[in-house]
Order: structure tokens, then C-alpha cells, then sequence
């Protein structure tokens, strides 16, 4: 079955002011523009962009489970040589100026900072800038140091941001090919209705159409798209769940980038549910939400207020 565009599910005015978190274009619209840049100008951030992503980050709440942690944005000049000396492993070209954070090395922590720095991202794409997560080829400990992450604290991923390369290399092409960065599970792989036993066709998504394929869209850790989501029964509760990778947790054991990837799309989600003028909230059960499959944990539940 063809997946309909964002437009065709049932978009609602967007609302004046969003909250804390701001974009100058529609939802849709930037999160179609978002993609893996790997391939940048060589220019450092340049007013207003830096200004306006300082704004934002400075704006920007706390993440759904609470907790802040830390963003900056960090210009490769000032790291060139020392002990922390900032890297991406050759995979990033030309890029001099990027955002990374810090946070607690656990679940929330974890969660929270996806949420945040897509955020961030998603700003920097509606200003027309290139972005890429990084959370497995980076110098971690250059960063921690250039962030000042307090102790206890680690770096889970970083973003370059700038303009992109007027032609994508060689390299970036194959990296983006052998990650399937084009490609997106369908409706019937990700979104449940009730329980794991009824697959959610497009049109059935009801009020949360635009949020769920918005959050299919999302960016993910190899592009792995572990998020599944089940609608409850009143068609007010939608609750997100971990499906997580075979193994995929074994190859980068400095931070658990799955659970990054449940920010990222509660971020989606969100921003898709306060852009139709959905009032709702985050929150946990004290049960799971029906039976689940392997490797399945929950994480968290979005409940509209209307």
C-alpha cells in the first residue's frame, strides 16, 4: 500500500505561538528537507544562524522524562590540537562547527537528549543548514571535555551544522546508501492498534496520522527505526515502544543509541501533535500497555487532552 503524503493526513492549523520550541516553517516541510549531510563548506557557523540556534537552545525545555543536561555549540578552530582534540573519524568533511551535549548515562537521560537535540536539529534544518547525527564516530572524550560535561555525564552523539558542499562525495553517497537513509519501514511494521496483533493501516491512524508519519520519517542510529507505537482503545493514548535491534546495543556500548532514537521520535511526535493544536503529555503507565513482543520494552505514552 502507498504511504500518503503528511499533507494528505489530515493536517490542522498550525497554531500561533507552538510553545518554547519554534519553527518558521511547517512541520512537514522541514522534516521532508532533513537529511544526513556529511559533505560541508568548510565555513564556520555564521550570524544570524548561530545567533538563532543559541536562542533556541537556550528556549528549549527540558526533555519528556525531565531532565536538561547540556548543548553548545562548539567551533572546530578552538580544538585543533591539544589532548581533546575534536574528530569524526573521516567520515564528515568540511565541517567546522558543530552542537553537542551531554547527559546522565541512563534511560531518561538517554531519551531526553534525543528529544533535545533533534529539536535542535530540525531548527537548524528550517534555517536551510546541514545537520547529521554522530553517535558511534567521534572523538567522545574531546567532546565531553569541550562541552565541560560534569562528571557522570558522557556526550551520546553530536551534530556538524553549516552549509552543505555544493556535491556530495563519493563517500558520503556510499554511507548513505549502505544505511538506507531513503528508506522507511511501513505503516504495518511501525504503528499498532491496541495491541501487536493489528497492524495500523495508513488511513486508520485517525487524530494521530500526521505524528505517526512524522515519526516515520524520523532519523535513527543506522537507520534502524526501532520505535513502535500502539493507539489505545479511546483513541487518546498513544504509546511508544522500544523494539530493539539483534545486537545492535554490542557494537557501540559507550552510549545506548536505541534509546536516543526514542527522543527523536518523541520529539516528532510532539511537535506533530502541537503543530495540529493538540494539547496532550508525556507520562508512564504502571503497566505495560499490552503484551509484548521480543526484545520490546516500554517507554512511554503521549495522552491528548481533548
Amino acid at each position: 500500500m502507498d504511504t500518503p503524503s503528511l499533507r494528505a493526513l489530515g493536517r490542522y492549523p498550525r497554531p500561533v505561538d507552538p510553545g518554547t520550541m519554534k519553527f518558521t516553517s511547517p512541520l512537514d516541510e522541514i522534516v521532508a528537507l532533513r537529511n544526513s549531510c556529511r559533505s560541508y563548506d568548510g565555513l564556520p557557523l555564521g550570524d544570524p544562524e548561530r545567533g538563532e540556534l543559541m536562542d533556541f537552545i537556550a528556549a528549549l525545555p527540558a526533555g519528556p522524562f525531565g531532565s536538561a543536561g547540556r548543548l553548545e555549540i562548539l567551533d572546530l578552530d578552538e580544538f585543533k590540537s591539544g589532548a581533546h582534540k575534536l574528530g569524526t573519524y573521516g567520515v564528515i568533511r568540511g565541517a567546522v562547527t558543530f552542537i553537542a551535549g551531554s547527559a546522565v548515562p541512563d534511560e531518561k537521560g538517554f531519551v531526553d537528549f534525543g528529544f533535545r537535540l533533534e529539536a535542535v536539529i530540525l531548527r537548524a534544518t528550517d534555517l536551510g543548514l546541514g545537520t547529521c547525527w554522530l553517535g558511534g564516530t567521534l572523538t567522545r572524550d574531546a567532546f565531553a571535555a569541550a562541552v565541560g560535561a560534569p562528571e557522570g555525564e558522557i556526550v551520546p552523539a553530536i551534530t556538524p551544522v553549516g552549509r552543505y558542499a555544493g556535491k556530495r562525495t563519493i563517500a558520503d553517497r556510499l554511507i548513505r546508501w549502505s544505511a538506507g537513509s531513503r528508506n522507511r519501514k511501513p505503516w504495518q511494521e511501525l504503528f499498532f492498534d491496541r495491541d501487536f496483533s493489528r497492524p495500523l493501516a495508513p488511513e486508520s491512524g485517525g487524530a494521530f496520522s500526521f505524528a505517526l508519519e512524522t515519526v516515520r520519517r524520523a532519523p535513527s542510529a543506522s537507520n534502524k527505526q526501532p520505535w513502535r507505537i500502539v493507539l489505545g482503545a479511546g483513541g487518546r493514548e498513544a504509546h511508544l515502544l522500544l523494539q530493539r535491534s539483534r545486537g545492535y546495543n554490542k557494537l557501540i556500548r559507550a552510549a545506548d543509541l536505541q534509546l536516543v532514537d526514542m527522543g527523536i521520535a518523541m520529539c516528532h511526535f510532539e511537535l506533530a501533535m502541537r503543530e495540529q493544536g493538540v494539547a496532550g503529555a508525556w507520562s508512564r503507565t504502571g503497566t505495560d500497555p499490552c503484551p509484548l513482543p521480543e526484545r520490546t520494552g516500554y517507554i512511554a505514552s503521549w495522552r491528548s487532552d481533548a
